[in-house]
């Protein structure tokens, strides 16, 4: 086999990992990523594999191709984005543009200066200092995620800042590669002008991947479901995955771009959810590699060579980033213990900085030296990651407790409450939803005029507080107009308009779902100025209908394929009924 592949040994070495680490992880209630970054220390090249001299019968226990690895797992990267790029649509992107572009933006800029300042004071040239303040600015996308999404708090306040900031720094990636190549080149125009070449030819290939996509993907994915083949479909999912990675890198961008492109996507599409559930293994595998491939990079050798520089440089980096998260979250109105959790939970290096730094490096633009030294400091920084996440998370929770003794009394409504979604009508559909978000730990309250079932949630803990949601005082007292979403699931139809309407009139911009009981009423909620409206009777009749098609022998991914399609059907039906 070729220099830059696995041999079988080591893809059972590493499944043999992967299936022994998660399960064990949980068992001791510390995180999965913690004990691939642990494995990788022990079976990569600086780890047992130095004493397979003394010991031979070690090297059928460690993997010594890193190089080899780190190329495979970077597909875990790429399946990561194409995730985020697939739960995201540019719908959402717009409607989170002001912490995405203007929290993650500013973060970026000032955290990426202060990092190039302090490496331009240890006498690096000012492109290097420049390269690493861009790379070392950039958090880990592929572990915080993991960690959030392993403690279902993605739909926390926490995890919506974090999220937030990560996926403009996802999107920083590449001009910060396009930086590195024009400061390599050194041609006799100038920086700016050759960076904003690049970045407006970077611009047309992603506006050509974007266009052909949607033009191509339905016609193609149609005609695949019509077989009824979830073989083909999964290869098909895959062909367009790995073939946008590959594209975007045909034209000088980064591979985990192609993917983000591919997931944007296909989330607009009606096989959304169908390609999530078949995905998601490969994610959580290649992902486990990536991991391992990081802990395998780590020396412990040079650690302990260099203990003092490298601890400091460490502590250094999160002495940067975190109080400029920090500030900049509570700049843009976040509360003390959300500010605090996200600021120490991106406080670390990222993945993209290996990637970056190994450019600069490959390009004759950074000293061996250095790249060396900063991809240890990097991998140290992700491997420290999981402990302070688990310590962050408690002091947030502390902070949280210490605010809400402050300003908040039993029966009154938190005065930093926003990003939470307001729940209209607690009955069974309310509790349902509120039991999601509770699951989820998104903040949530809840209104209600029946003042017994309001006394039974409340005296078993729940948010949920009598009131007429009609009145637009009683909307304003829950901060409604700061809202994720404003969601009306009451019984009582014209009352439900009435709501929507109110709440159209004070805030044009505020995401209204409803609840309707068939498609006329979902058409005059529409007409009052909800944003989506879910005709009870129609989900009900689809979901029925995919436990019958199950039922009748088809596969369970054919049969939910052939529902979302239908569901695509109505919509489409619905939208075009629907008023402008």
């Amino acid at each position: 086999m070729g220099h830059e592949t696995l041999d079988l040994h080591e893809v059972v070495i590493f499944l043999f990992a992967a299936g022994v680490v998660v399960p064990l992880a949980r068992r001791v209630k510390i995180s999965p990523v913690f004990g691939f970054l642990l494995v990788g220390i022990v079976i990569g090249p600086f780890g047992l594999a130095r004493f397979t001299g003394e010991m031979p019968w070690l090297s059928h226990l460690v993997i010594e191709d890193l190089e080899g690895v780190r190329l495979l797992a970077e597909l875990g990267v790429v399946f990561l984005l194409f995730m985020i790029g697939l739960e995201l649509s540019l719908e959402r992107l717009w409607a989170m543009r002001r912490l995405v572009f203007g929290l993650g933006g500013a973060q970026i800029l000032i955290s990426g200066a202060a990092i190039a300042a302090v490496a331009a004071a240890f006498d690096n040239t000012l492109a290097v200092a420049i390269v690493l303040g861009g790379s070392f600015a950039l958090s880990s996308t592929a572990i915080v995620m993991q960690l959030l999404s392993e403690n279902s708090r993605l739909g926390t306040e926490t995890g919506r800042v974090s999220f937030s900031i990560l996926l403009c720094q996802d999107l920083a990636v590449l001009p910060v590669l396009f930086l590195v190549g024009v400061f390599a080149v050194q041609s006799d125009a100038p920086v700016v002008l050759s960076f904003a070449q690049a970045m407006g030819e970077a611009a047309v290939a992603v506006a050509v991947i974007l266009v052909l996509g949607r033009l191509v993907l339905r016609p193609v994915f149609r005609f695949v479901g019509t077989a009824a083949s979830e073989e083909m479909f999964l290869a098909l999912v895959l062909l367009v995955i790995i073939g946008t990675a590959l594209l975007t890198g045909a034209f000088g961008l980064s591979m985990a771009l192609g993917a983000f492109l591919a997931g944007l996507m296909f989330a607009e599409t009606e096989y959304r959810h169908a390609i999530e559930v078949d995905i998601e293994p490969f994610k959580g595998l290649l992902l486990g590699l990536f991991f391992v491939s990081i802990g395998m990079g780590i020396d412990i050798v040079q650690v302990l060579a260099e203990p003092v520089w490298l601890i400091a440089s460490v502590i250094g980096l999160y002495m940067i980033k975190t109080p400029i998260i920090y500030v900049l979250a509570r700049l843009f109105g976040e509360r003390r213990h959300v500010s605090l959790e996200a600021s120490l939970l991106l406080g670390q290096s990222g993945e993209f900085a290996f990637v970056v730094v190994g450019m600069a490096y490959g390009l004759g633009l950074m000293p061996n030296e250095t790249a060396q030294f900063m991809l240890i400091v990097a991998s140290l920084t992700m491997m420290a990651t999981p402990p302070i996440a688990w310590g962050a998370r408690r002091l947030a929770a502390a902070l949280e407790k210490r605010e809400a003794a402050k300003g908040q009394t039993d029966g009154d409504v938190a005065t930093g409450l926003e990003g939470h979604v307001v729940i209209v009508g607690y009955g069974r559909v309310g509790q349902m939803l509120g039991s999601l978000l509770d699951g989820q730990e998104v903040p949530h309250v809840g209104l209600d005029m029946d003042a017994r079932l309001v006394g039974r949630f409340r005296a078993a803990g729940g948010s949920i507080f009598f009131g007429n949601a009609n009145r637009p005082d009683i909307l304003k007292r829950f901060h409604t107009g700061r809202a994720a979403a404003l969601v009306v699931t009451m019984d009582d139809a014209a009352a439900a308009e009435h709501v929507v309407d109110t709440a159209r009139d004070l805030w044009p911009d505020l995401p209204i779902y409803a609840r309707a009981r068939d498609s006329a009423h979902a058409l005059r909620l529409m007409e009052h100025g909800a944003t989506q409206v879910i005709p009870e009777t129609v989900e009900a009749s689809l979901q029925l209908g995919e436990i019958v098609l199950t039922g009748a022998g088809l596969p369970s991914a054919a049969a939910r394929r052939i529902v979302d399609a239908r569901r695509k059907i109505e919509e489409d039906r619905f939208n075009a009924r629907a008023p402008e």
